[in-house]
């Protein structure tokens, strides 16, 4: 690995330990169908986002909230004197990306096979806070 490259992995590494994330890996959900979900969520309050998930009728809401409240942990983790209420946190950055695929095969008329195809997706939630309550570290 170059210097260059090294630094700047180093520069990344400390830019997300001031950030509160958290991923979900293999959820055994399609991506468009936590896409739907995802997009109702990305820029609102983070109450405003768990009172969303929580009255909507989608399965993939479900998994989002625990995500979100992990999240929400994090956060309280890293802040420990501080509230959420004043902190102004919102859902910065929310990515769905494709998981791993189960490959199976269902019979088919005539002797064929048609292949079904398992979707699972990755989903990183990342919370951000309102500039002008910026809370110290």
């Amino acid at each position: 690995m170059g210097v260059r490259k090294r630094e700047r992995a180093e520069a990344i590494k400390e830019a997300n330990k001031s950030l509160a994330f958290g991923k979900l890996n293999n959820c055994p959900t399609s991506p468009r169908k936590m896409r739907l979900v995802a997009d109702l969520v990305r820029g609102q309050k983070v109450g405003h986002a768990l009172n969303i998930l929580r009255f909507s009728q989608k399965d993939a809401s479900r998994k989002l909230e625990i995500l979100v409240r992990s999240v929400l942990a994090n956060w309280q983790a890293k802040n420990p004197d501080a509230s959420m209420e004043d902190a102004g946190l919102f859902i910065k950055e929310i990515r769905v990306d494709g998981g791993m695929m189960l490959k199976r095969l269902r019979p088919a008329p005539q002797g064929r096979a048609h292949r079904i195809r398992k979707r699972s997706n990755h989903v990183t939630v990342v919370l951000g806070q309102t500039d002008n309550t910026q809370v110290n570290s």
